[in-house]
């Protein structure tokens, strides 16, 4: 099972977290896992909106203001100063630049950048944390199958693995609609991503299933339109561990004619440990990998459940 990396995914950032000093105060706000870790194994296409529509850094600080329509960026110190549709205007531009990267990391609570709870004043000054980045918010919805997370929330160990999943799971699609499409490819996509989907939703697994169940004579790109949007849609919900067991205990079904009553009790009481929140998900994974490579099998060998993103990112020791 062991998986071919070597085509890198690329994924949109905000300049500061990779150390450039653009923010408003000219300093920048490296994050250590992005740039050592998972810089590792994925290339980066920073991005800084304000500096681009041309504020600079430093520069007078910009804050989100609610308005009657959609909030507006304006000046803390000057409120007169309004960068709200340069900002969108630029965020439309880039987005339809943007087809090939496989994912985006904003910067949190940024009024351009902040994917979700930036504080948004009103006409008192009193914010809420409720509002998001002018140039985000463009971003998501003119790309709303595009990966996307804050670093900040990349810290909780959930968010971390899923968003990395979604990561390398989307370059995987793109490297298919890349090519001349099939209703075969289409096909063997599904079923290697079976115990993926069916993890995170098995209702989801079963409509794409029906979305593919007669493909004779049927427009494939539309087939293909609809199915990314339910794949990638599928693969943002979080999987608890109930769903993971459920999981593991069919691909265990595989072994089940291969290894002995003791293998058997042992992956077994490996996946109820797991589910008793004693152990991390990668030590029942680890044991499938040990009889799989004892005891190979075709279907098994393809499934992406297994190996989603690179094992040394150590994302399963952590949930």
């Amino acid at each position: 099972m062991n998986r071919d990396y070597a085509e890198r995914p690329v994924i949109g950032i905000s300049s500061c977290l990779l150390g450039q000093k653009v923010r408003y105060d000219g300093t920048a706000k490296r994050d250590r896992w992005i740039v050592e870790q998972l810089g590792r194994f994925v290339d980066y296409q920073p991005i800084c909106p304000e500096m681009a529509i041309g504020l600079g850094a430093p520069r007078p600080p910009i804050r989100l203001v609610a308005s009657a329509t959609q909030p507006r960026v304006v000046g803390v110190e000057d409120p007169s100063i309004d960068v709200t549709d340069r900002l969108e205007g630029f965020a439309l531009e880039t987005a339809a630049q943007l087809g090939a990267i496989s994912g985006y990391v904003f910067m949190s609570k940024s009024p351009s950048c902040g994917m979700e709870r930036v504080k948004l004043y009103n006409a008192g000054g009193h914010a809420e944390k409720k509002g998001v980045g002018a140039y985000a918010r463009v971003i998501m919805h003119s790309l709303p199958n595009l990966p996307c997370e804050e670093e900040g929330r990349l810290n909780d160990p959930m968010l971390r693995e899923n968003f990395v999943n979604r990561v390398f799971a989307y370059r995987r699609w793109q490297t298919l609609r890349a090519t001349d499409l099939t209703a075969k490819a289409l096909i063997d996509f599904h079923a290697r991503h079976k115990y993926m989907v069916m993890a995170h939703s098995q209702a989801a697994y079963q409509r794409l299933g029906r979305l593919l169940s007669n493909l004779k004579g049927v427009d494939l790109s539309r087939v293909a339109d609809a199915y990314e949007a339910e794949f990638m849609a599928a693969l943002k919900r979080r999987i608890g561990r109930k769903r993971h067991v459920n999981a593991l205990q069919h691909i265990q079904g595989y072994l089940k004619d291969r290894i002995d009553g003791g293998d058997k009790a042992e992956l077994a009481q490996s996946i109820e440990a797991y589910r008793r929140e004693e152990v991390p998900l990668v030590v029942p994974m680890k044991l499938l990998h040990h009889y799989f490579r004892r005891h190979p099998d075709d279907y098994i060998d393809q499934q992406w459940y297994l190996d989603p993103y690179p094992e040394s990112l150590g994302l399963r020791n952590a949930i």
